[in-house]
């Protein structure tokens, strides 16, 4: 794809807990004439967002189906449980899933943790969001167990959450469709693995070609100008005109 037929904006997703601030800032200061055009989209359906054609690239939660999808994996998240601040594990640094055994502990509908088995036991319904599971910790129901971007995203004065050290953890990615790889998603893939302007993947302003040096010319031997002999007529300072000799001073 040339750049001539490339969209006039690129459309990035993406899924909650991403904070896209950073990128979109260098986007903006590297490409100012292609506005970047920013959709947030749920957890589960970031995977159909971007084979539909709805955006050009996402930030989505690993692992995705890679069908029809390249996939660069970005980052790992800490993994954390919410609780309220007058919960005994708000009094402790860090907890383990076993810590968590005889507590109700929420698993919503979008849970993005690659859980064999979740943690804690179960509550009558799972709620149908991550939000929803907030609220009802708030309200004592339960526990929350996210990653920490979602527990940030979510965050309220009566919570607080803990480190959980051995529970799975969250990666998030930047997707986009395979057939699709058009320049502005090299663009935006060379920021966010941090590459200059003038890296070998960027697009930076071709350089101007150099100017040729020029041999210099061969200096010329210089002959000397035909004429008459030295000491003769015509030859060098201080000849005497005629052949005889000098005459006598009176």
């Amino acid at each position: 794809m040339t750049d001539s037929d490339a969209p006039r904006t690129f459309r990035l997703a993406y899924v909650p807990g991403v904070t896209p601030a950073k990128w979109v800032r260098i986007w903006n200061e590297r490409l100012p004439d292609v506005p970047l055009v920013l959709s947030g989209i749920p957890a589960g359906g970031a995977d159909g967002v971007l084979r539909r054609g709805e955006a050009d690239a996402g930030f989505v939660r690993l692992p995705a189906d890679r069908t029809d999808l390249s996939v660069i994996p970005l980052y790992t998240e800490m993994t954390v449980v919410v609780v309220p601040k007058d919960h005994v594990v708000a009094a402790v640094d860090e907890v383990a899933l076993a810590d968590l055994a005889d507590e109700i502990v929420l698993h919503p509908l979008d849970d993005t943790l690659p859980w064999d088995r979740p943690p804690g036991r179960p509550a009558l319904e799972r709620p149908a969001t991550t939000g929803d599971a907030v609220e009802l910790v708030a309200a004592g129901i339960g526990l929350l167990v996210v990653p920490q971007s979602l527990a940030r995203l979510h965050h309220r004065r009566d919570l607080t959450y803990r480190p959980v050290t051995d529970a799975p953890a969250s990666q998030v990615g930047l997707a986009w469709p395979e057939a699709a790889t058009t320049d502005l998603v090299e663009d935006f893939i060379g920021i966010v693995r941090g590459r200059t302007v003038n890296s070998s993947r960027g697009r930076p302003t071709p350089p101007q070609p150099k100017e040729k040096k020029r041999k210099p010319e061969p200096q010329q031997r210089r002959t000397p100008a035909r004429g008459g002999r030295r000491g003769g007529a015509g030859g060098t300072k201080g000849g005497r005109r005629g052949g005889g000799k000098p005459g006598r001073r009176s």
